[in-house]
């Protein structure tokens, strides 16, 4: 008896805006001024976000073969045990759990948390630790939230990516309003004397996380040769576009210095454009978009958990499953358990959002790497497999995302910090817990 497999029902344009949606999140509010800090003028901010746009269209090109020669709802999780064996499977299981999943939702709690102290002044309550304990809060609210079985809908997810493409694009009609009132930027000049285009990628890069899980689509595409590549180029260029207009919208109200500078650039352009009103407003639709992502990953995540740990010993507690509650219970706890613990190393860090992004940044590469390597292991392993897509020019466009993705794993090492070296320890810890088990 055969198993079901995904249904061949998205057309292009629907699977093009599910891409939009899963790509599209918070990070965008918080990783420019990141990337405006590497780099010496705003020709250069642009390109780097253009580069990231293309770099993620041959990444996703991958992926799609992958998905479509070997539809899994674990899709990565299942490319990689397939290619180089069970172990690495679970060692990304583990990184999903103990790096990125949770280090992603620190860092959305920490883009909540710097948002919102931006017009609510808690320093004489909370002092220089409000962004850590406000995100700590949104954390535990979230978990409570899911113990009870509480669900943020489909209607209502797709409702929020609404809500934040509208918000983007609020950004640059008022940088469009103020570029008609002929008002200059608050700050001109250089941000930086220096120039990091790595240190740059990774921030960009992290901004278009997501197409990975938008590449898994190509399994239910009803034209399985053309639509996965039309679905990715239609979502990926929308995004570009967005992306590109919300950075010419910081640099042209902000300035390039002022851009590096800000903690909330886009709750600032909005109050220096449009008043107060509409600062409040920007707030708003961050914190509703890093509540959405924040809670997709608490669905999702405990659930990679809870199949991981019950395949690798199913004595273990996160191996149980709430029946009553229709969750796993201990997943989600654990899980939240992780999440509060980096949310405390960023703030014992003074970092943040930015410790974060050195947290996950480099385990998350690494497998993007192996991610890349593992459609050729699989095109020589598994020549007889039908592939409905296949990259075009293979093996270079492979071979080019193995190396852009090495390159940027390189640029999270080379300066090393706190969070990168705690990352790649917790990284090594999931390795030893699996030469334990004997898996």
């Amino acid at each position: 008896m055969s198993l079901p497999t995904p249904e061949r029902r998205l057309g292009a344009r629907h699977a093009g805006a599910l891409c939009v949606g899963m790509v599209v999140g918070a990070g965008i509010f918080k990783t420019s001024p990141m990337v405006a800090q590497s780099l010496p003028d705003a020709g250069q901010l642009y390109l780097a976000w253009a580069l990231g746009g293309v770099l993620s269209f041959v990444g996703a090109l991958c992926f799609a073969e992958l998905a479509s020669a070997f539809p899994d709802a674990g899709g990565d999780y299942h490319f990689l045990r397939r290619a180089f064996g069970r172990r690495l499977g679970f060692l990304f299981a583990w990184s999903r759990f103990a790096v990125i999943h949770t280090g992603s939702m620190a860092l959305l709690g920490f883009v909540f948390g710097d948002y919102l102290a931006q017009v609510v002044d808690l320093s004489p309550w909370l002092g220089t630790h409000a962004s850590a304990l406000l995100a700590a809060a949104l954390i535990v609210l979230l978990t409570g939230l899911n113990l009870l079985g509480v669900r943020v809908g489909l209607g209502t997810q797709l409702g929020l990516t609404t809500l934040v493409i509208a918000g983007l694009l609020l950004l640059g009609l008022a940088a469009g309003a103020q570029q008609l009132s002929g008002q200059p930027p608050a700050t001109q000049g250089a941000a930086t004397l220096e120039t990091n285009w790595g240190t740059a990628m990774v921030f960009v890069f992290l901004a278009y996380g997501g197409w990975s899980d938008a590449a898994t689509l190509s399994a239910e595409m009803r034209d399985e040769k053309r639509g996965i590549v039309r679905a990715l180029l239609l979502g990926l260029s929308v995004v570009m576009v967005l992306y590109l207009l919300a950075n010419w919208a910081y640099v042209r109200v902000l300035g390039l210095p002022g851009l590096a500078r800000s903690e909330a650039p886009a709750a600032e352009l909005m109050r220096l454009a449009l008043g107060r009103g509409a600062e409040l407003l920007m707030v708003g639709v961050v914190t509703l978009t890093a509540l959405s992502v924040m809670n997709a990953i608490l669905i999702a995540g405990p659930r990679t958990t809870y199949a991981a740990a019950r395949d690798l010993a199913a004595e273990w507690r996160l191996a149980h499953w709430n029946a009553r509650r229709g969750t796993p219970s201990a997943a989600v706890v654990a899980t939240s358990a992780v999440a509060l613990l980096l949310v405390g190393l960023g703030d014992l860090t003074r970092g943040g959002f930015s410790t974060m992004v050195d947290y996950l940044s480099p385990v998350y590469w690494f497998f993007l790497v192996l991610s890349g390597l593992a459609l050729i292991v699989l095109r020589r392993r598994e020549p007889e497999r039908l592939r409905p897509f296949r990259v075009p020019l293979y093996p270079w466009l492979p071979l080019l995302f193995s190396a852009c993705s090495s390159y940027v794993l390189w640029s999270s090492l080379v300066y090393v910090k706190a969070g990168a070296i705690v990352g790649v320890v917790v990284l090594a810890v999931g390795a030893l817990l699996l030469w334990w088990r004997g898996t």
